[in-house]
């Protein structure tokens, strides 16, 4: 999948089909990331300007989701070893304009410093959506493969993906309970939602 910038061209379309991936576009997010049936746990969130979770800072405003995440982990794993959110800007990697995981945004999170989570926003003068994952099987590293770059290169990306990345430690099933749980916190009931398509929608 996609993010909303980036090209095909980055990635060998044979290479895809042998893997039986297809390529197609999210409408938010920067790098692209592996999605498979069980292998993810999505959360989409809208949170309108006269909500008190709304913030004007784009780095403050993800850091109830992050804490959402960190919870539901908590609660789902009977642990809070490691896990941490993070507070400041982006933390950019050589490949992280290609790859989701590869790099660390506001309000995604981390256990033991390695990625678990991933977050993108989109805001407008209604409100913020926030996109955002949590990874349950390691996958991701798969994309290094797929990548229109050299043998050696994909090799190098596909090590520190794997070093980059960790998962969640439960069922998906597990995690999607607790953080149903969490969010029951933080939920508005009544609320009227702009219509925005859903990161997988695919674009024709």
């Amino acid at each position: 999948m996609l993010g909303s910038a980036q090209s095909p061209a980055e990635f060998d379309a044979d290479r895809c089909a042998g893997a039986g991936l297809e390529l197609v576009r999210r409408k938010s997010g920067g790098g692209a990331v592996v999605v498979l049936p069980g292998a993810q746990v999505w959360l989409d969130l809208f949170v309108p300007v006269s909500d008190q979770l709304f913030d004007t800072d784009v780095v403050r405003a993800s850091s109830f989701v992050g804490a959402l995440w960190r919870d539901a982990l908590v609660a789902a794993t009977g642990t809070s070893a490691g896990l941490a959110v993070r507070a400041g800007g982006l933390v950019e990697t050589a490949w992280s304009r290609q790859i989701c995981f590869s790099g660390i945004g506001p309000g995604e999170l981390t256990v033991g410093g390695r990625k678990v989570t991933g977050l993108a926003q989109r805001r407008d003068r209604t409100g913020a959506w926030f996109f955002t994952m949590a990874l349950v099987r390691p996958e991701q590293h798969r994309l290094a493969s797929l990548l229109a770059v050299e043998a050696a290169d994909a090799g190098a990306i596909e090590t520190s993906l794997e070093a980059e990345t960790a998962v969640a430690g439960c069922p998906a099933a597990e995690l999607e309970r607790a953080l149903a749980a969490g969010l029951g916190g933080v939920w508005s009931a009544g609320e009227d939602v702009p219509a925005e398509p859903h990161p997988g929608e695919r674009e024709d």
